[in-house]
C-alpha cells in the first residue's frame, strides 16, 4: 500500500472544497469495505483519502420530511436492514441489505459505497430501482439530483463529476410500489457476489416493475403496465410472455459463478417466484 494524507472533514463544505481541490488523486473513504482491499492490492493509490463518517450534515442516517425518506450516503446495511420504517415502506431495500455480503461487511459497507462502487451485482440497487431512487450530489458549486438509473453508466462508471460527492438518496413517500421484493441467486460456498438478483414492486393501478441485477454491464429496470404481471389469475403462459420481452434487456455472461444459460433460466424463475411474493404483498397492502 503506498503513502497517501487523510483527511476527516467535519463539514460537507469542507469535503467537497478537499475533492476539489484533489482532483483525480483523489478517493472517498465511507465504509472502506471496497477502497481498503483495492488500496492493500495496488489496485487505487490516491494521493488523498477523504474519510466522509464525521460529516455533520449526514447525520442523521435516514430522515422523513416533504413526501420523501433521505437516507445518507454513509447509512450503514446493518441500519438499513433494521430501520423500521424502510421495513414497513422499502421491504425490498430492508431485504437487499440483509444479504450485502457477511455480518462484519454489512456493520462497515454503507449504501453510497454500494451505488458508487457500480457493481453490475450491487444488491441495493435493484430494489432502489424499483423504488425509482433518486441520488443528492454535492459539490463546491451546489447541488443537484439524479435518477439512479441515470447515474450508473457501466462497471465501475458513474454520471459523478469531478469534484461530486454522493450524499443522500432520495425515495418518495407513500412509496411507488406498495408490494415489493428482493431475491438473489448465490453460489452456496460462503460470502459471494450475486449470481443474479433482482426486484419486483406492483403499484394499485397494475403496473409492475422489475429490476435485475448480475445480468449485464450494469443494473436496468423494465416495467409492465398491461395489469398481466400483477394479476394473480392471470394464465402463467401469458406471464412468461410478458417476462421473456422485459428479458430481451438481459445479456448475462458465462463466468466463475454460473454459466450464461444457467442465469438466462433462473432468470425466469426468479421472476415468477418474485411476482408472487409482490403479489401477495400488494394485496395485503391494500386491504
Amino acid at each position: 500500500m503506498r503513502s497517501f494524507r487523510y483527511a476527516h472533514p467535519p463539514s460537507l463544505a469542507e469535503a467537497t472544497h478537499l475533492l476539489a481541490e484533489g482532483g483525480a488523486g483523489t478517493a472517498v473513504l465511507a465504509g472502506g469495505t471496497d477502497l481498503i482491499v483495492a488500496l492493500r492490492q495496488g489496485r487505487q493509490a490516491p494521493r488523498l483519502v477523504i474519510d466522509i463518517k464525521g460529516v455533520a450534515e449526514l447525520r442523521p442516517p435516514i430522515s422523513v420530511g416533504g413526501g420523501w425518506m433521505r437516507i445518507s450516503a454513509t447509512t450503514l446495511m446493518t441500519a438499513l436492514r433494521d430501520d423500521r420504517a424502510i421495513r414497513e415502506s422499502f421491504p425490498a431495500l430492508a431485504e437487499a441489505a440483509a444479504v450485502v455480503g457477511s455480518v462484519q461487511i454489512r456493520n462497515r459497507a454503507t449504501l453510497g459505497g454500494n451505488i458508487c462502487h457500480a457493481s453490475p451485482a450491487a444488491d441495493t440497487v435493484p430494489a432502489l430501482l424499483v423504488y425509482a431512487a433518486e441520488l443528492e450530489l454535492r459539490s463546491e458549486s451546489g447541488t443537484r439530483r439524479i435518477a439512479l438509473e441515470d447515474f450508473l453508466v457501466g462497471p465501475g462508471q458513474t454520471a459523478l463529476r469531478p469534484g461530486e460527492l454522493l450524499t443522500h438518496v432520495a425515495l418518495r413517500l407513500p412509496p411507488l410500489c406498495p408490494g415489493a421484493a428482493f431475491a438473489r441467486l448465490t453460489r452456496r460456498r460462503g460470502v459471494d457476489l450475486a449470481t443474479i438478483n433482482l426486484a419486483c414492486g406492483m403499484d394499485g393501478a397494475g403496473t409492475t416493475r422489475l429490476a435485475y441485477g448480475a445480468v449485464g454491464p450494469r443494473a436496468f429496470v423494465v416495467s409492465d403496465g398491461t395489469g398481466v404481471l400483477a394479476d394473480p389469475r392471470a394464465a402463467a403462459a401469458d406471464k412468461e410472455a410478458i417476462l421473456r420481452q422485459l428479458l430481451t434487456r438481459a445479456s448475462p455472461i458465462s463466468d466463475v459463478r454460473a454459466s450464461q444459460d444457467y442465469r438466462a433460466a433462473m432468470l425466469r424463475v426468479l421472476s415468477l417466484r418474485t411476482l408472487r411474493v409482490c403479489s401477495d404483498r400488494l394485496a395485503d397492502a391494500t386491504r
